[in-house]
């Protein structure tokens, strides 16, 4: 069986969907109750492949919401994630992905120095974050994509934002390798790290983000957006493409301009219908087959019977878990969402 752990937008949307989710009496309450909320078990999931086989699984609301970040509530935030993993755990999934912000925070506030939850100890080779999943669907959209906007990725320049991310940097592993001409353009927040990985990758050059915007044929946004930023699309190269590749996914109503492409990056679309209601209640167009690409990487894991930690910790994304995990996800009927 695999699991999902996820959460919800805001605390808006996490009130108004309670009562879909089962749990009513918290449709009322503010901010500091869900700081308090334990993990919840709130959808029994059944997805079936293209080969026929068919798996199950359970979807994890970790009720951790993102304001916990904005107002400095971290202490909730660490509890909600580790928390949600201990009850996925007790549960018995085999493999469980972190969905949005989870592996974020597991990632920055070092929770795999956490093993010990209430009476349950972490296996956390039963947990994966799916970012490289999440990276294969990103480099996909841009080789299939790009081209229809009459932009040649052979002479392309390609700014990576967030480039010493999980998923940053696998991006960009695959576009040094599948492109070697490509004008890499790198931009992070820790400038020494970007530093270290520029050598590491042996390609690209670092740049500010205002300095790189105008240059870039395609942007890859894989970082949270700093706030009060705005991104002026008449200052970007026309066409251009971004893919969106954060959460939750705002350009798309940010960058209004017909010269500009915006795509929800790290997103498929299943081959089939998968029963579950979970897509729903966020909005997504195709609810039963659109779903974010590192929750299919549990599902590809199942299917496939791989009941390990495939996407763990930073900077550690190797073209080969790519194509493989790209293989698995091709044969069970997953594809990049183009739209």
């Amino acid at each position: 069986m695999f699991g999902l752990i996820g959460h919800l937008t805001n605390l808006e949307h996490a009130q108004s969907i309670a009562d879909e989710l089962g749990y009513p009496e918290y449709a009322e309450q503010g901010l500091d109750f869900w700081c308090m909320a334990p993990p919840q078990i709130v959808d029994e999931i059944k997805v079936r492949s293209i080969t026929g086989q068919v798996i199950e699984g359970r979807y994890v609301e970790s009720c951790f919401l993102p304001e916990m970040l904005s107002q400095n509530r971290f202490k909730a935030a660490t509890r909600k994630v580790v928390n949600a993993m201990a009850h996925a755990q007790k549960y018995d999934i085999d493999i469980t992905a972190l969905g949005g912000f989870t592996s974020i925070i597991f990632e920055n506030f070092n929770l795999d120095q956490i093993r010990d939850i209430r009476n349950v100890s972490l296996d956390f080779s039963r947990f994966t974050t799916g970012n490289t999943h999440t990276a294969y669907v990103i480099t996909r959209q841009i080789e299939l994509v790009a081209p229809k906007l009459g932009i040649d990725l052979e002479r392309a320049s390609i700014l990576v934002c967030g480039a010493t991310g999980d998923i940053g940097s696998g991006v960009c592993r695959w576009l040094a390798h599948r492109f070697p001409q490509v004008d890499l353009i790198l931009v992070a927040r820790n400038q020494q790290r970007l530093q270290e990985f520029q050598q590491e990758l042996g390609t690209g050059r670092v740049l500010p983000l205002a300095t790189g915007l105008p240059l870039a044929d395609v942007i890859v946004w894989v970082a949270s957006m700093p706030k009060g930023m705005e991104i002026n699309p008449v200052e970007l190269k026309h066409p251009c493409l971004i893919i969106d590749g954060g959460y939750p996914k705002n350009l798309g109503t940010q960058i209004q301009h017909p010269g500009v492409r915006v795509l929800n990056g790290g997103i498929v679309e299943h081959s089939l219908d998968i029963d579950w209601k979970i897509m729903k209640l966020l909005n997504y167009d195709v609810p039963k087959r659109q779903l974010f690409a590192c929750f299919a990487e549990a599902m590809l894991l199942e299917f496939e019977g791989w009941h390990t930690n495939f996407s763990w910790g930073r900077n550690q994304i190797s073209l080969e878990k790519m194509a493989q995990i790209g293989a698995a996800s091709v044969k069970h009927g997953f594809r990049p969402l183009l739209t």
